[in-house]
């Protein structure tokens, strides 16, 4: 053990750095909580608002996924994005959206991040509202 004093990993979330990270291409892991409680996590491809000042997760996803159910039974999550040496990691309490305007937008704005998605009459929003955020960056 070294006798550096370790760094606080935490991040503030209006950090000037966090819109310049999250507006690469990249893809993330995002983690939920099985009914007996073991983790289950999966790659997403997440799009995070920043417009209302805390930042806000949406991730496309099918109704009938394993995540959704999670999400419904145990609402806390947590998403990690990682390129190199530098990681954001957020938690939060998500929800489902199924209403078609708002997958519509989210569906705009995934475009923008990534591409065009595919097709999917089954989809949903999964939405993350972040309450704490760590992670280095650069």
């Amino acid at each position: 053990m070294s006798g550096r004093p370790r760094r606080s990993r935490t991040l503030d979330l209006d950090d000037p750095r966090l819109p310049t990270y999250w507006s690469l291409r990249r893809l993330a892991t995002l983690t939920t909580l099985r009914p007996d409680g073991t983790p289950h996590t999966v790659p997403v491809a997440p799009i995070v608002e920043l417009s209302t000042g805390t930042p806000v997760v949406r991730i496309l996803t099918s109704q009938t996924s394993r995540k959704v159910r999670n999400v419904r039974a145990s609402p806390r999550v947590s998403l990690c994005e990682v390129e190199g040496r530098h990681w954001v990691t957020v938690e939060g309490l998500a929800h489902i959206r199924t209403d078609a305007a708002f997958v519509s937008a989210a569906e705009e704005a995934y475009a923008v991040r990534f591409r065009t998605p595919r097709p999917n009459a089954d989809r949903v929003v999964l939405v993350i509202d972040v309450d704490s955020a760590m992670g280095s960056l650069p």
